[in-house]
């Protein structure tokens, strides 16, 4: 049964350019693993955890170091939790997190639907 459901648009230019002015923001809302990557993929990954917090109904608990986005080795992106974030996920009762992320020109959106046991 779906309980939830979160979508989120970023800008990639303004989002490349808060990124340039608050360098710490890095630490502060991407795992090690995740630093890596490109902006544009940064610019996913940020829209992927705005829409969890939105599927969620609220950031009461969550924490963004603690959800990480990972992929398959087909690419397909998936949410890997941890600590209080995954304690708060399991305590809604939710069972199943999809993910899907997309960056195109200057836009990066994602869409995540939570569902929990009938």
């Amino acid at each position: 049964m779906i309980v939830g459901i979160g979508v989120d648009l970023v800008d990639i230019p303004r989002f490349e350019r808060t990124m340039t002015r608050t360098p710490r923001l890095l630490e502060r809302l991407f795992s090690a693993a995740e630093r890596e990557r490109s902006t544009r993929s940064l610019a996913a990954r940020y829209a992927a955890k705005e829409a969890l917090i939105k599927a969620l109904g609220g950031s009461d608990g969550l924490h963004w170091t603690e959800v990480e986005i990972a992929s398959e080795a087909s690419g397909r992106p998936y949410f890997v939790l941890s600590g209080s974030t995954q304690d708060v996920v399991e305590r809604r009762g939710i069972t199943k997190l999809h993910l899907s992320m997309s960056h195109d020109a200057n836009l990066a959106t994602a869409y995540v639907v939570a569902e929990a046991d009938a």
